[in-house]
């Protein structure tokens, strides 16, 4: 069974989001957006495959994770996994929910920070992004 396969976001608090999706816009490129900015890319075992990493800032306020920063991972098969993970003792946060691009489910790694999990539906994120450019 697959476990992680990428990175599927980099979250990170701030004190002003929108200065820093600018700052990033402007001093390294960044195409941004109200949620920050998506690297598209492909799989390397099948190139007709697209995938994506989104890169967000979020307020000093945001509830939706606790500390400085959470990473999202891609995964295959997330039922499976958290099947494994709660065998292994892993604490899992909350249910899974889902959207058209995918399911999504929060963890504690192994010093208790969040971590969030993502099935991706690659298809379905790309029609979100339909119009947008991606760095």
């Amino acid at each position: 069974m697959g476990r992680v396969t990428g990175i599927g976001g980099v979250f990170f608090r701030c004190k002003d989001a929108a200065a820093q999706r600018a700052w990033y816009e402007k001093h390294l490129g960044l195409d941004t957006d109200q949620y920050g900015t998506n690297f598209a890319w492909r799989s390397a075992s099948d190139p007709n495959k697209p995938g994506f990493t989104q890169w967000s800032p979020f307020t000093q306020e945001s509830e939706y994770f606790e500390g400085e920063f959470m990473v999202n991972y891609r995964v295959e098969d997330l039922d499976g996994l958290l099947s494994s993970l709660k065998s292994e003792g892993v604490e899992i946060l909350g249910e899974i929910t889902e959207e058209s691009f995918g399911r999504f489910v929060h963890i504690r790694d192994g010093e208790g920070n969040r971590v969030e999990l993502w099935e991706p539906n690659d298809t379905e994120y790309a029609k979100i992004l339909e119009g947008v450019t991606t760095s």
